[in-house]
């Protein structure tokens, strides 16, 4: 028992701190430390891991809306095409080994750990003034497909994809990019949990309980920490933590 609740309470400390900091899915932590630590089956753990994103993105957003950093026109846009391809990607993954799904998302913790802290995302305010509203509609329709695919089949919620589209296609400042994203999140996660479930089974009640518990307390710190501090320290802080999660699920 005690090995499940230090595991979660880990899995919910870098997950939360991902999600209400940067944006990131809670789902990218949560699920490769439950397939490497509790031999958590990796579909399962991947529904559990969405579940957690759920109320950790939905505390992120309540805290960015309030600080009004949040855009729900285009987010709702991108959205509705990410609901659909989640479903899509989650019956996808129910077909491939767990192996091959574990070792996916213990690569991409790693990676992108790494890009927080040698790539940063920094302000970029300008060039959302220059985007046109089309052109926003059209990418987050497009790119919204590749995002809930994403989620649903690796079970990693979209955050670092939906980041890169919002800061890197559609030009958005990068608290605002972090903003829309945990909305979006909340609603993708819910989606992408609900059809593992669905097609999987229940899950651990108890693990999922932890890392739910777990990922919402540090999410919600997180989150508040992030709309006070420096934008550049926040990138760093994740990355770290991101990466020394990583490359402790590789050595195990």
């Amino acid at each position: 028992m005690w090995t499940i609740i230090l595991v979660t309470f880990i899995a919910g400390l870098g997950a939360g701190l991902g999600t209400g900091l940067a944006g990131l899915s809670a789902a990218a932590v949560v699920s490769p430390m439950l397939i490497t630590f509790l031999k958590v089956p990796a579909y399962e753990a991947i529904g559990i891991a969405l579940a957690s994103d759920v109320l950790a993105s939905a505390v992120s957003a309540y805290t960015y809306g309030h600080n009004k950093n949040i855009d729900l026109k285009n987010g709702i846009v991108m959205l509705i095409s990410v609901l659909i391809f989640t479903f899509v990607g989650s019956f996808l993954a129910s077909l491939v080994p767990n192996h091959a799904m574990g070792n996916f998302s213990k690569i991409m913790t790693l990676i992108v750990g790494l890009k927080f802290i040698f790539r940063p995302i920094m302000n970029t305010e300008d060039n959302m003034k220059e985007s046109s509203e089309k052109k926003k509609i059209v990418n987050s329709i497009l790119c919204g497909i590749l995002i809930g695919f994403v989620c649903g089949f690796v079970g990693a919620g979209g955050g670092m994809l939906l980041l890169l589209v919002l800061t890197g296609f559609l030009g958005y400042e990068l608290k605002m990019a972090v903003g829309t994203s945990v909305f979006i999140m909340t609603f993708t996660a819910l989606t992408g949990a609900l059809s593992h479930f669905y097609i999987g089974g229940s899950p651990d009640l108890k693990i999922m309980l932890l890392c739910i518990l777990f990922t919402f307390i540090w999410a919600r710190i997180g989150a508040r920490w992030a709309n006070k501090a420096d934008v550049k320290k926040l990138n760093r802080v994740t990355g770290i933590i991101l990466t020394l999660l990583g490359i402790v699920m590789f050595v195990a």
